[in-house]
Formats: structure tokens, C-alpha cells, sequence
């Protein structure tokens, strides 16, 4: 199975698992608001400006791993907790899929 694809044009390859990074940043914004978070606020705990903060919430630009440990601890929320919640979101979202995929048939 590949999963990445190599643009033609000399840019980074982008993974094909789009939908899977956009529900990780649909949960970070949530986690952000929940907190009562602004940008500018998680943008001063990790030493970076708002437009930083912006960008990749956007996904614009790509968090790795370890400045997501980072976000999530200036949440005050743990990386375990976090990713224990993109876990669930993204089983339940492939069990939605692969149910439409298959007619509604469960």
C-alpha cells in the first residue's frame, strides 16, 4: 500500500490520509476552545507568534509529533488523553465510511 504520493513539481510528498489530519486539527481547534484558549494565547505558551498557531490550524502548515505534545500541553490537556480522543474519532469515522461504502449495511 502506498501511502504517499510524489508531486512531479519538486514539493514535499503529501500524505493520502487528508481527511485523517483534518479531523486531527478539527479536534485541536475544539481542544484550543474548550480550554477558553486564544490563538495568541497557545501561540505565547509555546514561544511562537498567532499567525504560527494559524497556519496550522489551517493546516497550512503540518504539526509533527512532537509540537503536537507540545500544543496539547499548553492546552493543559495530556498527549494521552488527546490522542486517545483522535483514536476514537478516527475509528468511528472509517466505521462510517466503510458502512456507506457497503450500502448502509452494518
Amino acid at each position: 500500500m502506498n501511502l504517499i504520493s510524489f508531486p512531479r513539481d519538486g514539493s514535499m510528498p503529501k500524505p493520502l490520509h487528508n481527511a485523517q489530519y483534518m479531523k486531527l486539527l478539527e479536534l485541536l481547534r475544539a481542544a484550543r476552545e474548550e480550554a477558553g484558549i486564544t490563538q495568541r494565547q497557545l501561540a505565547e505558551a509555546l514561544g511562537e507568534d498567532q499567525s504560527y498557531v494559524s497556519k496550522c490550524e489551517l493546516g497550512v502548515r503540518r504539526l509533527d509529533i512532537i509540537e503536537l505534545r507540545d500544543w496539547t500541553g499548553a492546552m493543559g490537556l495530556s498527549f494521552r488523553t488527546f490522542t486517545k480522543r483522535l483514536d476514537l474519532a478516527l475509528e468511528q469515522a472509517s466505521a462510517i465510511e466503510q458502512r456507506l461504502r457497503h450500502g448502509g449495511q452494518k
